[in-house]
């Protein structure tokens, strides 16, 4: 306990309940999400530039329109948000990791 009286929290305890929350958000949360279009979707319609729009080099993907293929269209959003945050946490820990391991050590704590 610190002087205040308070139990201090482990980073392990607070990176899995902030990976729990994302994943809750992701994939539940996300059942209320609006189906109108967003920001950018929105002002193109308003402006006039929409018909603009070219076809993605991912439109095909696993993932596209934040939804998978072959899910009961409810629950695909969900299940894409949960496999993006999964993703993130993979990519994120790579990247630190490889930044841990590249960092040089200092002798007398400098």
């Amino acid at each position: 306990m610190n002087a205040a009286g308070a139990r201090r929290v482990s980073t392990r305890t607070l990176m899995i309940v902030g990976l729990l929350v994302a994943l809750l958000l992701a994939g539940v949360v996300s059942l209320w999400a609006s189906a109108s279009p967003d920001g950018l979707n929105r002002v193109a319609g308003d402006l006039g530039f929409a018909g603009a729009e070219q076809a993605s080099g991912a439109q095909d993907g696993p993932l596209a329109g934040y939804e998978v293929a072959g899910i009961d269209s409810r629950w695909s959003g969900g299940v894409a948000g949960v496999i993006g945050c999964l993703v993130v946490l993979a990519c994120t820990s790579a990247l630190m990791l490889l930044r841990k391991r590249s960092t040089p050590r200092t002798v007398g704590g400098e």
